[in-house]
């Protein structure tokens, strides 16, 4: 492979821009007049800037355009780097967490996964709480997207960082010529919606930390709380049901608002295959799940039924993992039907975690012509999306992704096992942590956290979050000896 320089250059540059972030918790704490931590992110502020600043400089001869393979490695690197900066602060303002648990949260954090080592929530200082939830909401549509909205600005090139970074397989699905437009254009649906979001909280009775930090982590589909026990901590309806509405529009794809923002029609929604499997999986689950809860005497009545599956379909279903019951109690059919939700039911182009929607049509589809060629050998029988023939290329690729998934939860679950971990908490682990849901079953249930593993299990678990964060190929190519030669 040519030179790394090029790499680190721009890699300087985000970390400038991930700096600003430091200014977030500085203003709640200057605002709160907490006072005692107003110090530490200043300091991050400004050794995060002069870092990048630092690695930009050193290598400034380099600046040749980046190829494809640059941006791979760039979007992990990235991801990477980020994380164990915002763990530094962590280690200054979180009493008695050691540098494994402090990167682990800060990696949930970036990737919107949410799975937390941390306990005694509602005790910590609010700008610990914000900078949390903050990082989610960074992380939500992607750090990189901030990125190439801004290279072309710097004569630098943004189509192949789109490309490593965008969730799905469809990733050449651009709206505008240019990706710096598209990459604002996503930008600008994802604020919009947080606004709304904001506003819906505060009005059904959060205050304005409170909805802030929701707000961060609903739209990013991250789950994180200021409190331990998450929304229940509330025990209000009017927010759960606030919950369930933006949890459900942020697991749909942003290209679509997008594109609905830039035709002025809802064509773009109403005619989306994949965003119609999503919304009749989310329900019909809904459903089962009711009547299970019903038949077993968990509720003894329909409405409260159908608000804690709801709810529970809703956030685990998109990988956000927010919780207002202990569903660990429930039939053993409900948690685990629930995080299997997690495992595909978001849209690409979304903030959600796990294979996406569209890969399981596109599955689906494969599987049903495969049986009926087995039926009528010489039928000419393509795989269509939405009304166009999906090419062999993308089939091929979803097949190959399908694969390494399959095989990235089984070795990483029996590197747990190995370490000393019960089948069921090591194998709900890695699940959750590999498609970026949140909290598990076993030990790291929704009462749980994370913070009973050692050292090894939650790099592990770090690790298993960068993979289906990049979804997977973007890190594994890295380890290719052919990636790195010329």
């Amino acid at each position: 492979m040519d030179s790394v320089q090029p790499v680190l250059r721009v890699l300087g540059r985000v970390l400038m821009g991930f700096s600003l972030a430091y200014l977030v918790p500085l203003a709640w704490s200057i605002g709160a007049t907490e006072g005692t931590h107003a110090p530490v992110w200043a300091l991050g502020f400004l050794a995060t800037l002069l870092a990048g600043w630092a690695l930009g400089w050193s290598v400034r001869r380099h600046n040749r355009e980046l190829k494809p393979r640059d941006g791979f490695l760039l979007v992990t690197l990235a991801w990477v780097v980020l994380p164990a900066c915002a763990a530094v602060p962590m280690m200054w303002t979180v009493p008695g967490i050691d540098w494994a648990d402090a990167y682990f949260e800060s990696m949930s954090a970036l990737t919107a996964t949410g799975a937390t080592a941390l306990t005694g929530l509602d005790r910590l200082p609010l700008s610990v709480n914000i900078w949390r939830c903050f990082l989610q909401y960074i992380g939500g549509l992607g750090i990189i997207l901030l990125v190439i909205a801004v290279l072309p600005l710097l004569g630098l090139g943004g189509m192949q960082l789109y490309r490593a970074e965008t969730p799905g397989p469809l990733k050449d699905d651009k709206l505008t010529p240019r990706i710096a437009e598209t990459a604002r254009g996503l930008w600008t649906m994802y604020f919009l919606f947080s606004g709304a979001c904001l506003l819906a909280y505060r009005l059904a009775g959060m205050d304005w930390p409170d909805a802030f930090m929701h707000m961060c982590t609903t739209m990013a589909l991250g789950g994180f709380s200021s409190h331990d026990a998450s929304l229940a901590h509330f025990e209000s309806p009017l927010i759960e049901g606030v919950a369930i509405v933006f949890m459900t529009l942020a697991g749909i794809s942003f290209l679509r608002y997008f594109a609905v923002w830039h035709t002025r029609s809802l064509g773009a929604l109403r005619r989306d295959t994949e965003i119609k499997a999503y919304l009749l999986v989310l329900l019909s689950a809904t459903l089962v799940i009711s009547f299970l809860l019903l038949a077993q005497g968990v509720h003894d009545d329909l409405p409260a039924a159908v608000r804690a599956a709801a709810f529970h379909v809703v956030s685990l279903g998109t990988t956000t993992g927010h919780v207002a019951a202990d569903y660990t109690l429930w039939p053993a059919f409900a948690p685990v039907l629930m995080i299997l939700l997690g495992c595909f039911a978001t849209c690409a182009g979304s903030t959600g975690g796990g294979i996406k929607m569209v890969r399981l049509v596109l599955l689906l589809k494969l599987a049903r012509r495969e049986l009926v060629r087995i039926i009528h050998p010489r039928v000419v029988n393509p795989v269509t999306l939405g009304g166009a023939t999906v090419p062999a290329s993308v089939l091929a690729a979803v097949m190959a992704f399908m694969l390494i998934y399959g095989a990235s939860i089984m070795g990483l679950t029996l590197v747990l096992l190995l370490s000393g971990l019960d089948l069921v908490t090591g194998f709900s682990a890695v699940v959750v942590c590999l498609n970026n849901i949140g909290p598990g079953l076993g030990e790291v249930g929704p009462i749980g956290h994370f913070g009973v593993l050692n050292d090894f299990q939650v790099s592990v678990l770090s690790f298993a979050m960068l993979l289906g964060r990049l979804e997977l190929m973007t890190v594994l190519v890295l380890f290719m000896p052919r990636f790195w030669r010329k």
